[in-house]
């Protein structure tokens, strides 16, 4: 049963302003003399891509300072394990179904469990999420960090409002008040956590299509609704790269429904598999796309990403590994973007 998109918009807004007072993080002082965290759930209720990589940053840094920790997490749809396939603390992922009409038992089941588990500290990883909220007050736990947005954070931290850095900045400041020093060191990169085999095979393919050993760009020129960029956007685009870098190749990742903004003009690379797609990135030398979950698969795979952005926003989701940036084309011409990446890649 498939909810019509604006039936699905009016659902989200009215469980949002349901669920927003639900829960509050805090603690007693009398809390904070024995501090044992070794059991935790981390609460991401999305089956989409970017907002599963988007929640790696969070993943690292509970990691991070407990080293020793088991963590489970409470996830929709299928690709998470493959996501978090090489992160050694992960004990177990509660997978919801992507649609819950379709297998109503199993998704009941999802909720149940969290109530089956006794956990020392259950965070919920996206304040807006309504599901998130109410995950994270069914879990069995005795510290439950449900996510409040902190007005006053976004004049005193620049990027707080970056959709994967301020479950970060929240969960310092939750740490903080059970008297655990806070941590000052820059916020985690997105991270796959590619192996060698896996970025060596991606090598292996890059050099088949492209038969040298020159740097390459990778283009993705896909995207959902309007965040798509035209034909002749990306053909004037392309045009302006290849006359800027005629030294490099250029390739194209194509995405799973094996479409093309180019019309298959330039060399190209098609995979379902997302580890896959990521070793590929992973050998080149700079990958440029709309904002969508591959762009933020580029970043995890560690290539320098620039993100293309004209009606979302980039506070909340551009890249920020090393090198990477991001523009707003409505206000910036591809001549300026040439020079952004020179930069970059010289």
């Amino acid at each position: 049963m498939k909810i019509p998109k604006g039936i699905n918009k009016v659902r989200r807004s009215l469980m949002r302003n349901l669920t927003k007072n639900i829960g509050k993080s805090g603690l007693k002082k009398s809390e904070k003399n024995d501090i044992k965290i070794k059991r935790i759930l981390i609460s991401r209720p999305n089956h989409r891509l970017g907002n599963l990589l988007l929640l790696s940053p969070l993943v690292q840094e509970v990691i991070n300072t407990f080293p020793e920790s088991k963590i489970d997490l409470f996830v929709k749809g299928q690709i998470t394990p493959i996501i978090y396939k090489n992160y050694t603390n992960i004990d177990k992922i509660i997978q919801l179904p992507k649609k819950p009409f379709s297998n109503i038992f199993k998704y009941l089941k999802g909720w149940m469990s969290l109530r089956t588990k006794k956990y020392d500290l259950v965070i919920n990883a996206n304040f807006g999420s309504s599901s998130g909220r109410i995950s994270t007050l069914a879990a069995n736990s005795r510290y439950k960090m449900f996510g409040e947005f902190d007005e006053k954070y976004t004049e005193q931290i620049e990027d707080y409002q970056h959709s994967a850095k301020q479950s970060i900045y929240d969960f310092r400041k939750f740490l903080s008040e059970l008297g655990i020093s806070e941590n000052k060191n820059a916020v985690p990169f997105l991270d796959i956590k590619l192996d060698a085999a896996e970025i060596e095979a991606g090598k292996k393919k890059l050099f088949s299509i492209t038969q040298n050993d020159n740097p390459t760009i990778c283009l993705f020129t896909n995207a959902t609704g309007d965040k798509c960029y035209s034909e002749q956007w990306w053909s004037d685009f392309y045009n302006t790269l290849k006359e800027t870098f005629p030294d490099y190749n250029i390739v194209e990742l194509l995405p799973v429904e094996n479409i093309s903004k180019l019309n298959f003009t330039i060399p190209n690379f098609y995979s379902k598999d997302i580890r896959e797609m990521g070793g590929f990135i992973a050998n080149t030398a700079v990958f440029i796309a709309a904002d969508n979950g591959v762009m933020h698969l580029a970043s995890a795979s560690g290539t320098p990403t620039v993100g293309l952005f004209m009606v979302t926003d980039e506070k909340l989701y551009k890249p920020y590994n090393p090198k990477s940036f991001s523009v707003n084309t409505q206000h910036t011409t591809n001549e300026e973007i040439m020079s952004l990446l020179r930069t970059t890649i010289g």
